[in-house]
């Protein structure tokens, strides 16, 4: 069984780069999928259940997706406020919520919209955006007004946090026309088995990197998924952050408390409010 892309697929970089599009949305159009290929991803939900419990909560999440975060931040007992745009990922994990313990419900609350958007008329804590949310912002406009509804969001004493890969100039420099191979899964809808490429094509003046992976059934017909991501650099999201109202940016490596640096795969980023102890 597969599922189509939520936006049709354009097909080329120079199409994309638009909030809410295929490159933006198409990822995350099959939950059964996603969930099997993330899974055993498990140091970024560690750490953001870590500082989750340590700001005792609720926690305003971003990218909440079908809840790979959500589910361990309400499981250690911390209310948590999840907003995506994907309502194939939210739908997900309203079915996850159902089947799951009552007190486990009731610390969720989930709100679909574009990040930049949604206005819920109260503070946190703790806003977070995980695992390369901010990545599928791809305008410096875009940027202001995600900035601008986290501060809005965020309690006087509170904390930002979110996090990015780093570019890595390798993936940046391939070829566009070449695929490249990777082992093959065991659908976990189907239970078919699928083979699978890639295929990564860089605009170096947009900053935008299009992955497109192609996957080929042992029958029936293959089909391509783009993702695009915004490909941010440490100190342009540090200039990003301080023009928009943030001080006390904080960058360290991988989810530990190592300072960020020239090994880091993907950088973690904590920050506050300039305009600390205002109630703007």
């Amino acid at each position: 069984m597969t599922r189509k892309p939520e936006v049709p697929f354009p097909g080329t970089i120079e199409e994309l780069g638009t909030v809410g599009d295929a490159g933006a949305l198409a990822h995350y159009s099959d939950p059964a999928y996603y969930t099997k290929t993330y899974g055993k991803r498990r140091h970024d939900v560690e750490y953001y259940v870590r500082i989750a419990r340590k700001s005792r909560g609720p926690v305003l999440e971003y990218g909440v997706g079908n809840g790979r975060v959500a589910l361990a931040v309400a499981g250690a007992g911390v209310e948590v406020c999840g907003i995506d745009l994907s309502r194939t990922m939210l739908d997900d994990l309203e079915k996850r919520l159902a089947a799951g313990p009552p007190k486990l419900r009731s610390r969720v609350e989930l709100r679909h919209g574009d990040m930049r958007n949604v206005r819920l008329g109260r503070r946190f804590p703790l806003v977070i955006a995980p695992f390369n949310a901010l990545l599928h912002l791809y305008e410096r406009t875009d940027f202001e007004s995600f900035f601008a509804r986290v501060l809005e969001h965020l309690e006087p004493t509170g904390r930002f946090v979110f996090d990015f890969s780093i570019p890595q100039p390798d993936d940046l420099a391939r070829d566009p026309e070449r695929w490249f191979g990777a082992p093959r899964f065991r659908h976990p809808a189907s239970d078919e088995l699928v083979r699978y490429d890639e295929r990564f094509d860089y605009d170096q003046f947009r900053q935008l990197l299009l992955v497109t992976t192609r996957f080929t059934p042992e029958r029936g017909k293959p089909w391509t998924i783009p993702l695009t991501h915004r490909q941010l650099f440490p100190r342009e999201v540090e200039a990003l952050l301080h023009y928009n109202g943030f001080a006390d940016i904080e960058f360290t490596s991988d989810f530990t408390e190592t300072p960020a640096d020239r090994h880091t795969d993907s950088a973690v980023v904590s920050c506050r409010s300039a305009r600390r102890g205002s109630r703007a």
